[in-house]
């Protein structure tokens, strides 16, 4: 339920910004679960959820009033609408009359703190904790903890490869594995360690390995990104890290925008260790279908001999005929080959 029945269907325009430097530009709020949800004024699409309680308001007592997801700087939210503010200030106005206040009667501190824990044990569980953290970070949070994470793989398998003409094939090769109808990742980086699969990481994210550039076509490592970015939206990547870190993790990120500096230590470790999830393949077959890829190159690197991959070589949507264009350009294909050197 909502901070606030009364609030359940409040609706109010404003201005947000992602980041300080960031373009203003318009947008819906709206009250959600705990949440305060701001969504594009055209699309109705979401570009971020605040958590109610850890919201900070920058200028007490002025309008338009300017909130914040977090004493951190970054995110913005301008607020002229009388109602939304006044809903705003109420759900911290519960908030601090909830916490306790020295000089009250022992007893009636007693009954409050016996409400306040009781409230954490139902609503608060630590899984409800984890997933809510997930929910509500956004998606700049999103991709810093993904770089996080992509370094701490790093210290296991060595600095991403680079070069200028490999760097310019891995963004087509993202781009390409994104058509309309089909998901596909924000960005592409390639370990000179072999990963068996493709990892996909907060943040839109995608890591593969160098075993996965040094066959003869670009096919394999699109179809095992495409089948990690499918797994993801069955497993959220960072509730994956967050039950992985657990609630005190997630606790932190929740109300202060910040896992603790040794969350995410070991975690490189068991992403290697752990063979990417195969998704089922009626999803699967599907996944290829809208990116126009072809299933029998990936079907062939998660099983040389074919025979547990039976299925996605004999329902190729590419089987009979050549996909609609090409994984990567020949040229495009060589150079991510020779992005690692040697």
């Amino acid at each position: 339920m909502t901070a606030l029945p009364q609030y359940d269907r409040l609706e109010a325009q404003g201005i947000w910004r992602e980041t300080p430097d960031a373009q203003r530009q318009e947008v819906i709020v709206s009250f959600g679960d705990a949440t305060l949800v701001i969504a594009d004024d055209r699309s109705a699409r979401a570009l971020a959820h605040w958590s109610l309680p850890a919201m900070v308001r920058r200028n007490p007592g002025k309008r338009p009033a300017l909130y914040a997801p977090s004493e951190e700087e970054g995110e913005e939210l301008e607020l002229s609408d009388p109602t939304m503010i006044e809903a705003i200030e109420k759900v911290h106005e519960v908030l601090e009359a909830r916490r306790p206040h020295p000089g009250r009667l022992r007893s009636v501190f007693s009954i409050g703190a016996g409400v306040a824990v009781a409230a954490i044990a139902i609503f608060w569980l630590p899984g409800a904790l984890i997933e809510q953290a997930a929910r509500v970070a956004p998606a700049a949070k999103r991709t810093e903890i993904g770089r996080q994470v992509l370094a701490e793989l790093t210290t296991l398998t060595g600095r991403p490869c680079h070069a200028e003409a490999g760097d310019a094939a891995l963004t087509a090769l993202a781009a390409r594995l994104a058509p309309p109808g089909a998901t596909g990742p924000a960005e592409i980086d390639v370990l000179p360690q072999a990963l068996s699969g493709a990892r996909r990481l907060p943040g839109g994210i995608a890591v593969i390995g160098r075993d996965l550039i040094r066959v003869d076509t670009p096919e394999a490592a699109a179809g095992q990104i495409i089948a990690a970015e499918l797994a993801s939206q069955a497993e959220d990547p960072l509730l994956t890290l967050l039950h992985w870190a657990g609630a005190r993790a997630a606790f932190r990120l929740l109300t202060t925008g910040d896992l603790p500096a040794t969350a995410l230590k070991g975690y490189g470790e068991m992403l290697l260790a752990t063979p990417p999830a195969r998704p089922a393949d009626e999803p699967l077959l599907a996944a290829f279908a809208a990116a126009g890829v072809s299933s029998t190159p990936y079907a062939f690197s998660v099983d040389p001999s074919g025979e547990s991959v039976l299925g996605l070589i004999e329902a190729d949507p590419f089987r009979d005929a050549p996909a609609p264009r090409p994984v990567l350009e020949d040229a495009d294909w060589v150079a991510l080959q020779g992005i690692c050197g040697g």
